[in-house]
């Protein structure tokens, strides 16, 4: 029932105005300058509102954004200096260090050279009288073995002399025998 109502109602205007159809209303003729001037107004008072309210909290927004990005550049600049000049007083610490380190090196090393070089000087000492001493040893045992040999030479060669030839041979001659074969 509604459905007819309002078809009946479509089809009542439409034949009231001569059964042709109203044309759009922005597009009639007679209301065309109202709706220029009107147009105008919207215009102009939009120009005002965004010119006067939002261009401005815009611009604010956009200076705020500014000075925290200048603000931030700044603080990153600063650190940077600050760690370069933290990095700069670490290396500088660090050869110091270095420095300190190969001079503690240095001392280290010629205190036991010193050290080392006072033991060898003693042990070389000691080795030496050692070494005296075991040459007296030596030469003494020598000249007792010498003599023993000479000994033991002179009878071994009167005991070959007699056993080969059946006669004693006289002790004097055998005696230069030995001298002369010992010596050489």
């Amino acid at each position: 029932m509604a459905e007819s109502h309002g078809n009946e109602g479509a089809t009542a205007h439409t034949e009231a105005d001569g059964g042709h159809k109203a044309p759009f209303p922005p597009f009639q003729k007679d209301t065309f300058a109202s709706q220029l001037v009107s147009l105008l107004i919207a215009f102009v008072a939009l120009y005002l509102i965004v010119s006067r309210i939002a261009l401005p909290r815009v611009g604010g927004v956009l200076d705020a954004r500014q000075n925290k990005i200048e603000g931030d550049l700044s603080g990153a600049q600063k650190l940077t200096d600050d760690s370069d000049a933290a990095l700069k007083a670490y290396e500088s610490e660090l050869a110091a260090a270095r420095s300190r380190a190969q001079a503690i090196g240095t001392e280290t090393r010629e205190k036991l050279n010193a050290a080392s070089e006072a033991e060898r000087k003693t042990l070389e000492e000691r080795l030496s009288v050692k070494l005296a001493e075991a040459e007296k040893t030596i030469a003494a045992t020598r000249e007792a073995a010498m003599s023993n040999v000479r000994g033991i030479a002179s009878e071994a060669a009167a005991a070959i002399v007699q056993r080969l030839t059946g006669t004693v041979p006289d002790g004097q001659s055998v005696d230069r025998a030995v001298d002369a074969s010992l010596k050489g």
